[in-house]
């Protein structure tokens, strides 16, 4: 039986893994991350029916580890992919992760003992993580890897290095219980045959620094959506605890901005289609933990196209009092005295310049597309992967054999992304039967 890459481990690319594999079909998975999950992982809630996000992924992951034929290439980049349908050639750059993963068993001593603290990318800097790490509680594989720009055996300051008499720190190889640490470790270059590959890279999140206007990165209470839903989870920095970073205390106002870099022609003319469901969701979590709280949405356009969407967004109306606004934010400044942050807008169902004060602002940022990667495919003008037909064939690239699901071809969220992936894995499951099969005799 021939075999399958497929190009990203998030809840797409698991998807199609999973397909694949009941089938038989010999399925690698690689993925930059040390654990698979993507952007989904980050979630606390899915909307419309405010399902626990882990509580669906994280079994689909767990099943990954039940499939001997499916293979889990991770802290892994694409460097290169050639051939054709049936017969692809690629090549992996598989980095170091300093620890033997044969060895290791996620108890997480080596993260315990570490001395070295740095921002954590899982709470978007929210909190901090040790410089040997596991990426989350439910991570898989569940297994410790080290960030040798931080760590002070790997990496140490040239003045400790200097007085040192011999290494520096060492701690989570004294203290490891399976002997599993390995700072010898060195990147390697596998070789890999397949019959196809499925691009399942997803997105990136739109940089707000780009708008200096609305006080990212300058305000301290400004967040970005993704960074509020790590303040509303169990697993987040405050234990879903929703706090302000200024001053602990909890917010009385929220408001939330859409389109941040989307539908504008300055940056993303498009729209990023989760946005709007996204902050409704958000909204309803904020009253659920904090009853008392105001939730106020700037929108341009409320696009609720998905089945129950538009269910959804009036419950949050009529049950939980959501405020809705259509306007134009201009820009946010910040009341210095109590940290509060003044949005200032045009509401266009007036055609009034308006002010609010608010205690946190949330922006729901634009997604981009995780496209660079050394595929021989398309992109369109927006960075996404082009498609052989929008409308007939949605998982085809303008490449024979190599299929995309996700965000990486469109905007769009989890359950059309979903859909994606198996439809792209039956296609794929064609390509790799075909190939692995004998040529038939022909009958003369």
């Amino acid at each position: 039986m021939s075999s399958v890459l497929i190009v990203g481990g998030g809840v797409a690319g698991i998807q199609a893994a999973l397909d694949l594999a009941e089938q038989g079909i010999d399925v690698y998975i690689v993925d930059k991350a040390p654990s698979v999950g993507g952007k989904m992982a980050y979630l606390d809630k899915t909307f419309p029916t405010l399902d626990c996000a882990s509580c669906i992924l994280a079994p689909k992951m767990a099943a990954l580890l039940r499939y001997p034929n499916i293979k889990l290439i991770m802290n892994s980049e694409v460097q290169d992919v050639s051939g054709r349908a049936g017969n692809f050639k690629v090549k992996i750059l598989k980095k170091p992760t300093y620890v033997d993963w044969s060895k290791c068993n996620g108890c997480g001593v080596c993260t315990e003992k570490c001395p070295t603290k740095v921002p954590n990318e899982y709470n978007m800097g929210l909190s901090q993580r040790r410089a040997i790490y596991i990426m989350f509680p439910q991570a898989v594989p569940k297994r410790a890897i080290i960030d040798a720009e931080h760590c002070m055996r790997l990496n140490p300051p040239p003045k400790a290095k200097e007085k040192a008499k011999g290494p520096l720190c060492g701690v989570c190889e004294r203290n490891c219980p399976t002997k599993a640490i390995r700072y010898d470790q060195q990147p390697e270059i596998l070789e890999l045959n397949v019959s196809a590959v499925i691009v399942a890279t997803g997105m990136e999140l739109y940089d707000p620094r780009n708008l200096p206007e609305l006080g990212y990165g300058k305000y301290q209470n400004v967040y970005t959506n993704l960074e509020f839903e790590r303040l509303v989870s169990a697993t987040g920095p405050t234990n879903g605890e929703i706090v302000r970073k200024s001053d602990g205390k909890h917010p009385k106002k929220i408001a939330w901005i859409q389109c941040v870099g989307s539908r504008d022609i300055r940056f993303n003319h498009y729209c990023s289609a989760y946005c709007c469901m996204a902050a409704t969701k958000q909204a309803i979590l904020a009253k659920e933990h904090l009853p008392e709280v105001q939730c106020t949405v700037y929108y341009m356009d409320i696009r609720a196209f998905g089945k129950g969407f538009n269910e959804f967004l009036e419950r949050a109306k009529k049950e939980f009092g959501i405020n809705y606004i259509r306007g134009k934010v201009v820009r946010i400044d910040e009341i210095p005295e109590t940290k509060n942050l003044k949005i200032v807008y045009e509401d266009t169902a007036e055609s009034y310049m308006k002010a609010d004060e608010y205690d946190m602002v949330v922006l729901s940022v634009a997604i981009t597309p995780n496209s660079k990667l050394p595929l021989p495919v398309e992109l369109t003008k927006d960075g996404f992967i082009q498609l052989k037909d929008p409308y007939l064939d949605p998982v085809s690239t303008t490449v024979e054999g190599i299929f995309v699901v996700g965000a990486v071809a469109g905007a769009k969220d989890i359950p059309d992304s979903v859909t994606e992936a198996s439809a792209a894995a039956a296609r794929a499951a064609l390509i790799a039967k075909r190939f692995s099969c004998p040529t038939p005799e022909v009958v003369k």
